[in-house]
């Protein structure tokens, strides 16, 4: 089983405490065929764009962090706009950053900003939809996805790059918004297109992936003859009965099957095989051993794999939320960094780091509407009107700014982008072709990507 009970997760800004359930039932799972998508992969690779062997780690800061307070400083706004810390300087002249962020300052060459990102959204949902999907549609009234993911579409394009292992991993869970797998799932495409979600806490000396180990006494042959078994007691059903829902849990129990049988594809999970003195440098906490085991993955050959950095809607005691967040993004970052290029991995893996939106740029007075610092000291609110996007290794150029934001940074002042900008420039990484449409639950064809187009300053 791919998915478990986890418990309630950290309230958000409108007050609802999501909690997240196995979800049993498969609903609306039409799709192009398979054989359309081997012959639409097929025809990329005829055109020179499917024959690449590059991956994507997607860390996702759930709940919106600010730019302002990272990487778009504005030490000459005035200072209710520009916030707390002082930039520093990096190792490619003219980028600056947060001095909370003096590691990745050293490899900032290995890596780039985007500073022009805008999708107006202030609604948690809709941004987060927005940026993890390319469309809107969810708000807070009404929080069902209604695409896939970009992780969905482009595992169920590229498949995983080595046989043993998932295409798709969410670590340690697949969260937007406190909903899961929320705006990382499949939606339409089948539920054998969510990721997979090993759960637990990396940074925990017992870490286990759940239910990857066998049974104690259940060998791999008794396994296979359990699986004949429940085929055999299936047959008679599924004569009868060749839905997509049927079809894709299908698909679903062979990964999971192969999973636990492979050894390869276990080992990848034992984050314990690391040297010590790498996890430190990752951080040890469950951030930064996170980002670790999504190395481990990507190495394995997992194409997509997304880290959960949660917690960021700071609307008040920002300073608080900030000295203890931007500390452990740093040593998680500036690592991987330093990892992927150390084992030859850099032009190979893609590394995206965003949220949902930004905050404003103007700090409020931490009363959230009431007395001034009635809820706490001053904060960020919602802010979807100008944003970053980090992105570097899997062939983007590094040591680069792309875009402005106006002097007190509250709108894109040129080369605005959009997520479906950033969808494009993944898919391109990638080598998938985002022209093919997919039927939706109405049976209408939606394609991968309706607008957008590959970061050029970045290929």
């Amino acid at each position: 089983m791919f998915r478990v009970a986890a418990g309630s997760t950290k309230r958000y800004c409108d007050g609802i405490s999501r909690r997240s359930f196995v979800q049993c039932g498969v609903a609306g799972m039409a799709s192009v065929g398979l054989a359309d998508v081997l012959r639409a992969k097929e025809e990329s690779q005829a055109l020179g764009a499917g024959r690449k062997d590059t991956s994507v780690i997607l860390i996702w800061l759930d709940g919106g962090p600010g730019h302002m307070d990272m990487y778009d400083m504005k030490p000459e706004a005035p200072v209710e706009y520009r916030g707390i810390w002082r930039p520093i300087r990096t190792n490619v002249p003219g980028i600056e950053i947060s001095e909370l962020f003096p590691r990745q300052a050293k490899v900032a060459d290995k890596f780039s900003i985007v500073r022009s990102l805008h999708h107006g959204a202030g609604d948690h949902f809709t941004a987060g939809h927005f940026m993890l999907t390319g469309r809107g549609g969810p708000s807070g009234a009404a929080t069902d996805g209604q695409h896939p993911s970009v992780g969905s579409i482009a595992t169920k394009l590229c498949g995983p790059r080595s046989a043993s292992m998932p295409a798709y991993v969410a670590v340690p869970y697949a969260a937007s918004i406190g909903l899961r797998p929320g705006y990382f799932g499949a939606n339409y495409l089948g539920l054998e297109h969510n990721p997979f979600e090993p759960d637990g806490d990396p940074n925990s000396p017992d870490f286990k992936v759940n239910n990857l180990d066998p049974v104690a006494g259940l060998t791999v042959d008794r396994l296979e003859d359990r699986r004949g078994l429940n085929h055999r007691l299936d047959t008679a059903r599924r004569m009868h009965d060749e839905s997509n829902e049927i079809q894709s849990i299908d698909r679903f129990q062979q990964k999971a099957f192969e999973l636990v049988v492979g050894e390869s594809g276990r080992k990848a999970f034992d984050i314990s095989q690391e040297a010590p003195q790498l996890r430190d440098r990752y951080g040890r906490n469950t951030w930064g051993q996170s980002t670790l085991l999504a190395r481990r993955l990507v190495e394995a050959g997992s194409t997509f794999v997304t880290v959960h950095f949660g917690g960021w809607d700071h609307h008040w005691d920002l300073q608080k939320g900030m000295e203890d967040y931007l500390p452990r993004v740093d040593s998680a970052v500036a690592t991987l960094f330093e990892d992927l290029s150390d084992r030859g991995l850099l032009d190979k893996v893609l590394v995206v780091l965003c949220g949902e939106f930004s905050r404003t740029p103007r700090m409020n007075d931490g009363g959230n509407g009431g007395a001034p610092l009635s809820m706490g000291t001053p904060g960020r609110d919602h802010w979807g009107n100008a944003m970053f996007c980090l992105l570097g290794g899997g062939g983007v150029k590094g040591g680069q700014i792309v875009g402005s934001t106006t002097a007190n940074g509250e709108a894109p002042k040129d080369r605005a982008l959009t997520p479906s900008d950033i969808h494009a420039t993944i898919y391109h990484v990638l080598g998938v072709d985002p022209t093919l449409s997919f039927l939706d639950r109405s049976g209408r064809p939606i394609p991968a990507l309706d607008h957008g187009e590959p970061i050029r300053e970045l290929l």
